[in-house]
């Protein structure tokens, strides 16, 4: 080996084809953990520099300034107590003499070896070098360590034999082994295989054996001699520039997941169009899509409207000047699979879905909550309930809920369940349904996931909020309930619709009432508890990250919920209202007032039994200068923060209070709230109610006391 002090090191296994939904997740897993495994061996100089490298048969990282030879580390190790090691005359005993030679020092002198306290009592301590280690030595281990079965994340294990007969275990078998220390192999083994300083190129536009003169040439080598683009990145950008190039004035329909998958399925890609007949345009192109992207990989097109075309790109992993028989191979194979959706098309829309609402009967919903049809039932009689505060149409919202499930039972989405609610649009559309029951069909799953879309029309709106509450009480009631990271009835999900849906339509609902709704249609479902309480306490946990995630702080969030809200159309603007007031001069005192007024009254017996509530404060009963100009402040702020609150100008309204700021201070100062007059005592905790319930009459401001 060079006695250069360090290069790029270059480790690469070459393997059969890698699951490609995995192939980032472990190359970038595989990457990153061999660079800390070296590191922590200090033989990388400086901070961790490189660059991971993936194909469907390769992982491979290139890791800059790796030492040859690790620095020499400076140790200090505990010998063992001086009461041990000398004997009542100080000379050295026996298990000092064995404890040195077992560290390797066996003639080192007394005086060598440093006295000092351990912590406990005077003890030997040895210091010396010792050797780095040797980048052979360390990288052996950290590949040991990697390729060890658990450290990285693989799907599933695959078990097979090598060329000696041994049995061993990875994510697929390995081919080869490619180490080099810049132009240097490194002589480390991997699933009893040598590294060495070869690769294989593109296994049809290469002539195989590639050989690597230094490691910082391996991508640039690759490429010109094995046509192979080891850049996982790299491949995706260039995936995408073609798709667009022949996309010229549609655009390619690029979902993030198939785009990764198809990546991870070539390692030179050239992209070629092909074509379908334009009698399949007349299936909804939602099938259509799916079916291309599903189960042939391959990239739909539309026109700026969103209308897919009969043309299609396909990403193949082979250049040639004629790809005409890749291109009629392509059109051949997706064929077929068109024919199938339009059969399913015309089959299902021969059976209304009303008619096939009494068949839900027959699927299980939950054992414990009945079928498919007694779950619509109940979204039925609940979406009518909802429907007026919505502004939708009882009859409508019934009818919408009745037919939501119903194409659970085509053809379609039983080979297509990603389909569902999609289809039941268009089903219902053929059927002769109203147009905003149709639409509810997709709507009411909405939003499926963290920055989906919210149901647009009011129907929709209405079955939306019924399905999800119907579900999260259900599932609750019968104590299914989220722990940890488990939930696998995507309760918190639903809980994120229902919060959304409220406080982005801005919907002037009862959470409470809705949640005691979803409850009464449980009625004759017994085994399902009232889970109200419980349920509005996940709401509002699910309430603070949602807010958090938006940018407000954890203190305007607690003062703001803390007053258990259950109308959440307006939380917003409270929010906002709460930043903006603690941004005056005075906000830190008056919240600091209020913390102590809280307090004060939460101790008292009259707060306890509520007459502190119902009692009106006495004007005769006010002796002090101080809690008379409080009182007199406090009649003059009270009528400006209810009409601000009337009109839901919740700024105006918390910043009136800042007139109360030097009247509360002098109160304090000057008044014994706990008098032993029990006349005065009763009316200074009245008057404190009062202030109190104006103080937090748009959010407990004593949050936001330091």
């Amino acid at each position: 080996m060079t006695h250069a002090h360090q290069a790029t090191l270059l480790v690469e296994l070459l393997t059969e084809e890698l699951p490609p939904k995995a192939l980032a997740r472990l190359s970038d897993a595989f990457a990153q953990s061999l660079v800390d495994r070296l590191a922590a061996r200090d033989l990388i100089d400086g901070e961790p520099s490189f660059e991971r490298f993936a194909t469907p048969r390769r992982l491979a990282v290139l890791i800059k300034n790796v030492r040859e030879l690790a620095p020499e580390k400076h140790v200090r190790e505990k010998v063992l107590p001086v009461a041990v090691a000398l004997d009542a005359n100080g000379q050295p005993t026996p298990p000092l003499a064995k404890k040195l030679a077992a560290l390797g020092f066996p003639d080192i002198a007394l005086t060598d070896l440093e006295r000092a306290s351990d912590g406990k009592a005077e003890a030997f301590f040895l210091r010396y070098a010792a050797p780095g280690a040797t980048l052979a030595d360390g990288l052996q281990a950290a590949l040991d360590e990697v390729l060890a079965l658990g450290k990285l994340p693989i799907p599933k294990v695959m078990t097979y034999q090598r060329p000696d007969g041994a049995s061993v275990q990875f994510v697929r078998p390995v081919q080869r082994l490619t180490v080099l220390h810049g132009e240097n192999v490194v002589p480390v083994t991997a699933f009893g295989i040598d590294a060495g300083d070869t690769t294989l190129g593109h296994r049809f536009m290469s002539d195989g054996l590639v050989g690597l003169l230094h490691a910082d040439d391996y991508a640039e080598t690759l490429r010109t001699k094995g046509r192979v683009m080891a850049d996982f990145d790299e491949r995706r950008a260039s995936i995408v520039e073609q798709l667009n190039a022949h996309a010229k004035d549609d655009r390619v329909v690029m979902p993030a997941a198939l785009l990764e998958e198809v990546t991870a399925l070539v390692e030179w890609p050239v992209v070629y169009e092909c074509r379908f007949d334009d009698q399949f345009l007349a299936v909804p192109q939602e099938c259509l899509i799916l079916t291309m992207q599903t189960n042939q990989k391959y990239f739909a097109l539309t026109d700026h409207a969103g209308k897919l075309r009969s043309r299609f790109l396909i990403v193949s992993n082979i250049e040639t000047a004629t790809p005409g028989e890749i291109v009629e191979g392509n059109e051949r194979v997706v064929r077929p699979r068109l024919a199938d959706a339009k059969f399913f098309f015309e089959q299902d829309k021969k059976k209304p879905l009303a008619d096939r609402v009494p068949l839900l009967a027959n699927v299980v919903y939950h054992n414990k909550l009945g079928s498919q049809l007694d779950r619509v039932q109940r979204l039925a009689a609940l979406a009518r309930k909802i429907a007026p505060s919505v502004a939708a149409d009882p009859a409508l919202a019934e009818r919408a809920a009745l037919l939501a499930k119903a194409d659970l039972l085509t053809d379609m989405v039983g080979e297509f369940p990603e389909l569902q609610g999609t289809m039941g649009t268009y089903y219902a559309r053929h059927d002769g349904e109203a147009e905003q029951v149709a639409l509810a069909c997709t709507e009411h799953y909405q939003p499926r996931f963290s920055g989906d879309a919210l149901p647009v029309t009011a129907v929709g709106t209405a079955v939306a909020l019924a399905d999800k509450l119907e579900t999260l009480v259900g599932i609750w009631g019968i104590g299914l309930v989220p722990t940890g990271e488990k939930d696998p009835f995507a309760l918190r999900r639903h809980a994120l619709g229902v919060l959304r849906i409220l406080i982005e339509k801005q919907l002037r609902l009862d959470l409470v009432a809705l949640l005691r709704e979803a409850v009464g249609c449980f009625a004759a479902t017994p085994q399902v508890a009232d889970c109200t309480d419980a349920l509005y306490a996940f709401f509002m946990d699910r309430l603070r990250g949602l807010l958090r995630e938006r940018g407000h702080a954890a203190s305007e969030i607690e003062a703001v919920l803390s007053l258990q809200p259950s109308k959440l159309d307006d939380i917003v603007a409270r929010l906002e209202a709460v930043r903006e007031f603690s941004a005056l001069p005075e906000a830190g005192a008056l919240a600091a007032a209020n913390k102590r007024i809280t307090n004060i009254l939460k101790k008292s017996e009259t707060e306890a039994s509520g007459a502190t509530a119902a009692a009106p404060v006495q004007a005769a009963l006010l002796v002090e200068p101080a809690e008379r100009s409080l009182n007199d402040e406090l009649k003059k702020v009270a009528p400006a923060v209810q009409a601000q609150l009337g009109q839901r100008d919740y700024t105006r309204a918390l910043s009136a209070l800042a007139a109360l700021r030097d009247p509360v201070d002098t109160f304090f100062n000057d008044v014994m709230v706990n008098a032993e007059d029990s006349a005065l005592r009763k009316n200074r905790l009245a008057l404190l109610a009062e202030l109190h319930a104006q103080m937090n009459c748009v959010a407990d401001i004593s949050k936001l006391a330091a």
